[in-house]
C-alpha cells in the first residue's frame, strides 16, 4: 500500500466521523479496526438522542456511518495493531499482526472501555436493564426503580441526573464514604430521591428477560440480600484505550490530552472521542471530535507539504 495520508485507529463514532471527513477532503484515509465498526455505540439498543436522527439501533447507526465513509473513499483494514512509532522523517510507522504501513498523520479514536464488575448477569443484561451511561439509557427507566453502583464523581453525577427521571434510586458503594468530591457527594446525600446503602456490593443481576432484581452483599454485616429493581447503572470508572500512544501526553487516568483542535503534543497525532480527556462522552460529541480531528489533520498535511494557506 502507498503512504497513507491519515490513519484512523478505531472505528467507533469518532473514528467513523473522522473517516468520512478525511475522505471528503480528498485524503487517503484508512481506518484500522480489529473488531466490528461501532465501538461503544454497538451497546446502544435504541439511540434516540442523536440530533435530527429518529431513534435507531446503535449497530444500524454505525453501519450507516461506515457505509457513508466508504462511499466517500475511506478504506477499512481489519487488523490488530501492535505498535505505532513516529519516524525520523516525521511519518508514522504502523505495525499490525500481519503487515506494516506508513502514514503521514494519525487520528487516535480507540475509545474507552467501561470497567465492569464481572458478576453473573452483568453481560447478559446489557441493553436490557444494565447500562453504563445515564444520559444514553436513563430515559428508558422513567419512574422506575434504578440501582446505581459506584462512589466516585461519575457515579454521583449520574445518580443526580437519574434522579430527574425517577424518585426511586438506590445507590450502593462498597465503602462507608464516597470517593467523590465533597460538593458532588453532598448533592447525592441531600437528594431525597436517592437512598444510599454503604458497605454494599452488587453480586448478581437477575432476569429472566429483563432486569428484575439484584443480589447485594453487605460487607459489614457479611450477609446477602435481594432487592427488586428495574435497572442497574454501573459507574466504577473507565479505561481509555490509549496504550498504543505512549509517545503522547496523557492525564493521570490515561486519557490523551488534546487542545480544542484535537491535537496532542505530538505533531501529526490527533485524538478524538472517548480516548481523549473530554468532559462529556456521547455519540454526538465523539462525531464532532472526529470531524474536527480530520479537518485539523488536513491542515497539518497542507502545512508539512508547504501548501498551508
Amino acid at each position: 500500500m502507498d503512504i497513507i495520508d491519515v490513519a484512523i485507529i478505531g472505528s467507533g463514532s469518532a473514528g467513523l466521523s473522522a473517516a468520512q471527513y478525511a475522505a471528503r477532503a480528498n485524503l487517503k484515509a484508512v481506518v484500522f479496526e480489529r473488531m466490528a465498526s461501532g465501538g461503544q455505540c454497538l451497546l446502544i439498543d435504541n439511540l434516540e438522542n442523536y440530533p435530527g436522527i429518529p431513534a435507531i439501533n446503535g449497530f444500524d447507526f454505525s453501519q450507516q456511518m461506515q457505509k457513508q465513509a466508504q462511499e466517500f473513499g475511506a478504506q477499512f483494514i481489519m487488523q490488530d495493531i501492535k505498535s505505532i512509532e513516529k519516524q525520523a522523517d516525521g511519518f508514522f510507522k504502523i505495525i499490525t499482526s500481519s503487515a506494516q504501513y506508513t502514514t503521514k498523520a494519525v487520528i487516535a479514536a480507540t475509545g474507552a472501555k467501561h470497567k465492569t464488575l464481572d458478576i453473573p448477569g452483568e453481560s447478559e443484561y446489557i441493553g436490557r436493564g444494565v447500562s453504563y451511561c445515564a444520559t444514553c439509557d436513563g430515559p428508558f427507566f422513567r419512574n422506575k426503580h434504578i440501582l446505581v453502583v459506584g462512589g466516585g464523581d461519575a457515579a454521583c453525577d449520574e445518580a443526580t441526573f437519574l434522579s430527574k427521571l425517577t424518585d426511586k434510586i438506590t445507590m450502593i458503594h462498597r465503602r462507608d464514604t464516597f470517593r467523590a468530591q465533597k460538593a458532588i457527594a453532598d448533592r447525592v446525600l441531600n437528594n431525597p430521591k436517592i437512598k444510599v446503602l454503604w458497605n454494599t456490593e452488587l453480586k448478581e443481576i437477575h432476569g429472566p428477560d429483563i432486569v428484575t432484581s439484584a443480589t447485594l452483599y453487605n460487607n459489614a454485616k457479611k450477609e446477602n440480600f435481594r432487592l427488586d429493581i428495574d435497572a442497574a447503572f454501573i459507574f466504577i470508572g473507565s479505561e481509555p484505550q490509549s496504550q498504543l500512544f505512549g509517545m503522547a501526553t496523557r492525564d493521570d487516568q490515561g486519557y490523551l490530552i488534546t487542545d480544542g483542535q484535537m491535537r496532542t503534543n505530538i505533531p501529526g497525532l490527533f485524538a478524538a472521542g472517548d480516548v481523549r480527556n473530554t468532559p462529556f462522552r456521547q455519540v454526538v460529541t465523539a462525531c464532532s471530535d472526529g470531524a474536527i480531528a480530520a479537518n485539523e489533520a488536513s491542515h497539518y498535511l497542507d502545512d508539512i507539504a508547504g501548501k498551508a494557506y
